[in-house]
């Protein structure tokens, strides 16, 4: 049987888009995305729990990210668990899990009536971008 790989979030931007171009002018973005969920405890007393998840988008969806993503931002992710590892300085082997976006919907609000996002850019057309060119084999020794 085959396995499923599959996550979808909806939170804000932690920080502003890290944005890298490698060899061949391939764009990756990446940033902490923020969930929150909110439920009552057993005496009623409401409870906020955050989680952070590193996101990472690759070409068209890294370049989105760029142009109209900033802190804040409210977003709907849908992508795949990837969990890469390396040796820091000191030799120890590190792992770190992130989530490889390829479906990106913006969900802030527009800002006024001519549809134009946040920053001013019309985003018309933008929500519900499918990276399809994301690449099937990433590499794993991103520098950020």
């Amino acid at each position: 049987m085959r396995g499923v790989n599959r996550v979808m979030l909806i939170g804000n931007l932690g920080k502003d888009p890290d944005v890298q171009f490698l060899e061949g002018n391939i764009g990756v973005a990446k940033f902490p995305l923020a969930t929150t969920e909110t439920f009552k405890d057993r005496s009623g007393k409401l409870i906020s729990q955050t989680e952070w998840h590193t996101v990472v988008l690759w070409r068209g969806l890294a370049e989105l990210a760029q142009k109209y993503l900033h802190k804040g931002s409210l977003v709907y992710i849908e992508g795949r668990l990837r969990t890469r590892s390396w040796e820091d300085k000191e030799g120890n082997r590190k792992f770190a899990t992130e989530v490889v976006g390829d479906n990106l919907i913006m969900l802030d609000k527009r800002t006024d009536s001519a549809g134009h996002g946040p920053a001013g850019h019309s985003d018309a057309g933008l929500e519900g971008f499918t990276g399809p060119d994301a690449p099937i084999d990433e590499p794993t020794d991103l520098s950020f």
